[in-house]
């Protein structure tokens, strides 16, 4: 048959690989390839900004991007921008980043990267360095950002004409959390400072923008922000990722209102000025002055083109009755939607400043857009998890005016006032015999000063349109999907599998009867917490996205009230069961569920300042108030994927900052309530928070191998391999030789550990296992960091760890003469028997591995065990003594054990 168009650039783009290929040393040249990216939901949006995401390279395959083209689906080549993201030790690309330019992919299911054809936007992004500030513009759209003071853009514009006057951030706070509470209530305002402007990217495709500062007014500033902004060939939207760190004194500092507000000129008339809010089932749209529905009629063409948002015919041929009349009929200049909860919104308006609301209308959840503007222009704004992270606010104001304002409220003015004081009264637990009493019977370990939520960070995704008339119904509900569904591209996980990235992980195989179970459980479980989140509304501004740990079963209800069984805060690497799930799958579900998890815990359960920056904190009821801060819960293990399938720069942030998180270890005794010791230093300020661990020298700590050093290795190996800096795999090195040279090595669990050099310098004489050594993301990091480094003989030494930690009591009794202690979590360990049988091609421990996976705590015929609601069509509800330690354990077993010791599995 006759090679169609579609057949040849294909053929183009294959044979253009074949320049790809380098061998490295000691490996046979990879074979030729290219690299597909998919959306995820399955076809293309009907609206959508400009595409960014990442794709996997086998070891050698691809040595530079130059050259670089991508090919739709239907054969069109688009415009494409590259970048790298990791490499290989040999210095080929591991990981690449590449944009797309807005609507670049039409109706097509995918995009391919690889050499061939390359092509240039039709609109390309410029970025010009100006007296002002930094100038983009692409096409007829064109953007200032300024390098100082409040505005973190100044003017939009569209054909020459500005559409946005200034965008800034604003905060309003409170010395009391409510009257009720207080003698009075004092509020203050504050605004965005700039202190820094850095530009990322400059195109053709996408520019980056990144500006740092301050929510500040004359007597203060707080609340640090860093916000990027996103420009892409032929959009008209600006995309905004909003970070801010929480820095306040939680007894007088009560935020009232934090939110990204846009001035939009307007100079139509009254009757040609648009409101539009996107609700949960369509545009919700109003004139400031209404013509319809009046007592005397303007005439079908005004009503018509007033609904419709377009201009109104010539004045003079309106209705004598109305003309005479207009400026008798109210103008409404005042515009709210209101999302208090998950569960209901309300929409009022009023004719301005002072005045009373009325009611327009309620909904259940709305999707977080709202545009103001006429047929000469007008902006529009999208705030991202509008009703998951409530309470949310959108407001547009002044509408009758020379400017509206338009205002996204990430907290809502509306609500109570953010309270971030503890939950608890200290109830005189000064001491740590009380502390470790209440551990005992709560699991939350609480420690005055110790449950303080300083520090924590939460980022926000936001769209800015510069709009040149107010758009029709149908545009607007398609920004709005984008709003609350942002169509992404993903890259196919066969071909990530392919790369040999991640390290051990199977794709979804049902070909066998064993094989079938097992994905149906890992889906039912799977299933389980996407319904808890919905049917138990964990949602909330610092809720979404974690989920609870543990499930009471007398009350039907998680126990959510019950110190160190509430908030999981990634106990046991439930995010890396999330995101394997979703890697391997490819599945749109999924990926959100993972991607939430990954906003909430690489944010929320983590300190970006003060005296616990870069630890994270173990679960409790509140994500801040448990007092054990540690390495385990910040671990950049639990942010990689997120941040190699999408190549998001702030995750990439978050990783860097931990780099140098060891170093507060120096401070915060972990182990301080096993010591039992008081503590002798306080941090400035003298409130508790930090304690000197007493009798070693000067920069030596006790730290343990799994939940802390593992969590350091997870943040140098991704260092090591974002910038090829060596210094990160050698500090890696250096620990893992001085592992081995302990003398119980991995059997120590951990010793003391010099940070200047990295190595562990003593101790670790006596056996100490741990449960927790090899549950928090350390099995991941290691499989995939271990063929990248020469280290046998810590090789070894971790081989002879994985071999025996579920070995037979009495074997393991016979080989250390001693009793083993601590060996629980079988069916989580039996990972760690599966991998030392694949790495010695061992088919004894292969087969045992399969029985302490099938023989463990949670057993693979769940189903019969679950409780479902006939009333619902079946669904799930309750699963006898689940909990999330269990379920993502048993995921993360079943996805290791089916990619590394299969061929071991029994029949069945």
């Amino acid at each position: 048959m006759p090679a169609t168009r579609r057949d040849m650039l294909r053929t183009t783009l294959l044979a253009g690989a074949a320049t790809l290929v380098g061998g490295s040393a000691g490996r046979a040249a990879t074979p030729a390839l290219t690299n597909d990216a998919r959306w995820i939901d399955g076809e293309a949006p009907a609206w959508e900004g400009g595409q960014s995401f990442g794709l996997a390279w086998p070891q050698g395959a691809l040595r530079k991007l130059g050259g670089l083209g991508a090919v739709r689906s239907d054969g069109v080549p688009v415009a494409a921008q590259h970048w790298p993201l990791a490499t290989w030790p040999d210095g080929s690309i591991k990981w690449s980043g590449h944009a797309l330019p807005a609507g670049a992919l039409g109706t097509a299911a995918r995009v391919t990267i690889g050499r061939g054809t390359r092509v240039a936007s039709a609109e390309p992004i410029r970025v010009e360095d100006t007296a002002e500030g930094i100038r983009i513009a692409s096409g007829d759209r064109s953007w200032q950002v300024p390098r100082t003071g409040a505005a973190l853009l100044t003017r939009a514009s569209r054909g020459g004409r500005a559409v946005i006057d200034e965008v800034v951030l604003v905060a309003h706070a409170q010395d009391a959390p409510s009257l009720a509470e207080g003698a009075s209530v004092t509020r203050t305002a504050y605004a965005s400072r700039i202190e820094q402007v850095t530009v990322e990217q400059r195109g053709p495709v996408r520019a980056v923008v990144k500006i740092d500062g301050h929510h500040a007014n004359a007597a203060r500033a707080w609340l640090p922000f860093s916000v990027r902004l996103y420009f892409t060939a032929g959009s008209d939207a600006v995309r905004l990722v909003h970070s801010f760190i929480w820095d306040g004194d939680a007894e007088r500092d009560f935020l009232t209102g934090l939110g990204v507000q846009a001035r939009v000129p307007l100079s139509a008339p009254l009757h040609d000025r648009h409101v539009r809010l996107a609700t949960e089932a369509g545009i919700w749209g109003e004139a400031v002055r209404p013509l319809t529905g009046l007592r005397r009629d303007p005439g079908e063409a005004f009503r018509t083109a007033q609904i419709e948002g377009r201009a109104t015919p010539p004045w003079e041929t309106i209705a004598p009755a109305v003309r005479a009349l207009l400026e008798r009929i109210p103008a409404w200049g005042d515009f709210r939607l209101f999302q208090p909860n998950a569960e209901g919104f309300a929409i009022t308006k009023r004719t301005g400043h002072g005045l009373p609301a009325i009611e327009a209308l309620e909904g259940r959840r709305a999707r977080g857009l709202a545009y103001v503007g006429s047929p000469a222009g007008g902006a529009a704004i999208g705030l991202g998890n509008f009703w998951q992270r409530h309470p949310s606010q959108l407001d547009i104001a002044d509408a009758a005016g020379d400017a509206a304002t338009l205002t996204a409220w990430l907290w809502a003015p509306d609500a109570p006032a953010m309270d971030m004081r503890s939950y608890r009264d200290p109830l005189g637990m000064t001491d740590y015999a009380k502390q470790n009493q209440g551990l005992d019977i709560t699991y939350e370990d609480y420690e005055p000063g110790w449950d303080s939520a300083k520090g924590i960070a939460r980022t926000n995704e936001l769209w800015l349109w510069a709009l040149p008339a107010t758009p029709e119904d149908a545009r607007l509900e398609a920004m709005a999907k984008s709003v609350a569904v942002p169509p992404r591209l993903l890259a196919l996980p066969q071909q990530v599998h392919r790369a040999g990235v991640l390290g051990a992980w199977s794709l979804p195989d049902r070909s066998t009867p064993l094989r079938a179970r097992i994905e149906d459980q890992n889906d039912l479980l799977l299933a389980q917490y996407r319904g808890e989140i919905e049917r138990r509304h964990w949602y909330g501004f610092w809720n979404h996205g974690d989920v609870m740990h543990s499930y009471d079963s007398d009350r039907h209800q998680w126990r959510y009230d019950i110190g160190g069984y509430a908030w999981d805060n990634s106990e046991l690497s439930t995010d890396l069961w999330f995101w394997y799930s979703a890697l391997r799958s490819g599945r749109a579900d999924l990926f959100r569920m993972a991607e939430a998890m990954t906003r909430h815990t690489g944010e929320v359960d983590v300190y970006h300042l003060g005296p616990w920056v870069g630890l994270g904190t173990r679960h409790g009821v509140q994500h801040w108030s448990d007092s054990s801060k540690q390495p385990r819960v910040s671990n950049a293990a639990y942010r990689r994927i997120y941040y190699y399938l999408t190549g998001d720069e702030r995750t990439g942030d978050l990783m860097r900052a931990l780099v140098g998180s060891g170093a507060v270890l120096a401070h915060v005794d972990i182990g301080r309530k096993v010591e039992a010791r008081a503590p002798d230093s306080l941090p400035p300020g003298g409130t508790a928070g930090i304690v000197k661990p007493a009798a070693l020298p000067a920069g030596q700590i006790q730290l343990g191998f799994g939940t802390s050093w593992g969590a350091l290795i997870a943040a140098w190996f991704t260092e090591w391999e974002r910038t090829g800096d060596l210094r990160w795999r050698d500090r890696i090195l250096a620990g893992m030789e001085s592992i081995v040279a302990l003398p119980r090595q991995w059997w120590a669990g951990g010793a003391v550990y010099d940070l200047a050099s990295g190595r562990y310098v003593s101790g670790g004489d006596s056996i100490s296992v741990s449960h927790l050594n090899a549950v928090f993301g350390l099995v991941e990091i290691q499989d995939e960091l271990l063929p990248l480094l020469r280290a046998p003989r810590y090789e070894a030494a971790w081989l002879d760890y994985c071999a025996w930690y579920n070995a037979p009591a009495a074997e393991w009794q016979a080989r250390f003469g001693e009793k083993p202690r601590g060996h629980n979590l079988a069916q989580a360990h039996s990972r760690l028997t599966a991998y030392a049988a694949q790495r010695r091609r061992d088919p004894v421990l292969g087969a045992r591995a399969w029985r302490e996976f099938l023989g463990g705590e949670l057993p693979l015929g769940l189903a019969a065990h679950a409780q479902r609601d006939p009333a619902s069509g079946g669904a799930l509800l309750e699963v006898t003594g689940l909990s999330t330690n269990g379920a993502a354990q048993w995921g993360l077993a079943a996805i290791q054990l089916l990619a590394l010791v299969d061929a071991w599995a029994p029949a069945g």
